[in-house]
């Protein structure tokens, strides 16, 4: 009987019921053609589509990065990591975001918000509502950690480097090199250089961000304290209107930040995030700008100078890659807090506050002061 071959492969689910009736290839044959052709139902040919559209880590990271580019993101944070045969991707993007209701959606086949702009580029067409499908059918997790509409999405992805591939060579960064036809970039085809060229074919338009999840969310701090108003920062929290490559600059503590930072799908230990907020792990450069620091610190050696481009990098072309500030010593920052209590006891008895001593804090290149404003008990 059908039902115990159901019961006996202990899935009692219909389909079970029903490949046992027809058997496997029913479920996967529209129609016989004869002479050992057949037509595929439509299920059966996004199946193998999705497993032909992404074939290595690679890969999915390309499919992510065209995603945010195609939701208008001008910021893209790429984390990657992995434990034994586990890679981690995560993408932080400060593009249109996705409606909650369309979280678990997107990941189904043929759903996509570009119904008249499917962009060809030199990766393929995109936007046949197969990338995510794709990404989710060859990956063991693919979720949406958090979005909203205008304030951006975080998606994270797991797989299964024994079942999914990726290049051997993971810590190499690409290069230009001058050739007699003119320059090439060399290097493998690591995620690395997937996201460089992604970044290079993309510089007029958005920066890409990448490194360790310690280190993006370094830069996502970063990235909020510079673009974010202070009185939001100091009293706003982060709230439901701020964009997510913003959020993490709302964090006062080192709680605040790893609680911030697993909402987007980026892990972090309460240390490190002490040492983010102490300015000890520094931000990563945009990959334009890495790109140039190592390639080309002459500017004009630059196969791209004088082009122009957005937030890349590409006008300024700094020699280094990141600005390192000098650590200044938790003694001088202790005369400091002190110095300014002094200056703020006039404040404070004016508006009959509590004058309480400032904290003080190196975060990369900048000193940050922060005041509590209590009010004096009566």
């Amino acid at each position: 009987m059908p039902s115990s071959k159901a019961s006996a492969t202990g899935d009692g689910s219909l389909e079970a019921f029903v490949k046992g009736v027809v058997g496997e290839d029913k479920l996967r044959v529209e129609e016989d053609l004869g002479h050992g052709f057949v037509r595929l139902k439509s299920s059966e040919a996004e199946r193998r589509q999705a497993a032909q559209d992404i074939r290595c880590s690679e890969d999915v990271v390309i499919e992510m990065l065209r995603n945010a580019r195609d939701a208008g993101a001008a910021n893209v944070f790429l984390a990657v990591g992995r434990e034994g045969a586990m890679r981690s991707i995560v993408v932080v993007d400060d593009g249109a975001g996705i409606p909650p209701d369309m979280h678990e959606r997107v990941f189904q086949p043929r759903v996509t918000s570009k119904l008249d702009s499917a962009k060809l580029d030199k990766w393929g067409i995109h936007g046949r509502g197969m990338a995510l499908y794709s990404i989710a059918a060859n990956a063991s997790f693919a979720q949406v950690q958090r979005s909203l509409p205008g304030l951006g999405a975080s998606i994270k992805v797991r797989t299964d480097t024994a079942s999914l591939p990726e290049r051997a060579d993971q810590s190499t960064f690409p290069t230009f090199e001058k050739t007699d036809t003119g320059y090439s970039m060399r290097g493998p085809r690591n995620i690395l250089r997937t996201a460089v060229e992604f970044a290079f074919e993309h510089r007029k338009t958005l920066s890409v961000y990448c490194g360790t999840e310690t280190e993006i969310v370094a830069t996502l701090f970063e990235h909020g304290t510079d673009t974010l108003p202070a009185s939001r920062r100091l009293f706003g929290g982060a709230g439901e209107d701020v964009p997510l490559t913003q959020a993490l600059a709302t964090s006062c503590d080192e709680f605040e930040l790893v609680q911030a930072a697993d909402a987007l799908g980026l892990g972090i230990s309460a240390r490190s995030a002490r040492r983010v907020l102490d300015g000890e792990i520094a931000p990563v450069a945009s990959l334009m700008d890495r790109l140039q620091a190592e390639s080309f610190p002459d500017r004009a050696a630059s196969p791209y100078a004088g082009k122009g481009g957005r937030g890349s990098g590409v006008d300024s072309f700094p020699a280094r890659a990141h600005v390192r500030a000098p650590r200044i010593s938790r003694e001088d920052i202790d005369a400091l807090e002190r110095d300014m209590l002094a200056a703020f006891e006039g404040v404070a008895e004016k508006y009959y506050l509590d004058a309480v001593r400032p904290k003080a804090r190196q975060r990369g290149s900048k000193l940050v002061v922060e005041f509590d404003v209590v009010e004096k008990n009566s």
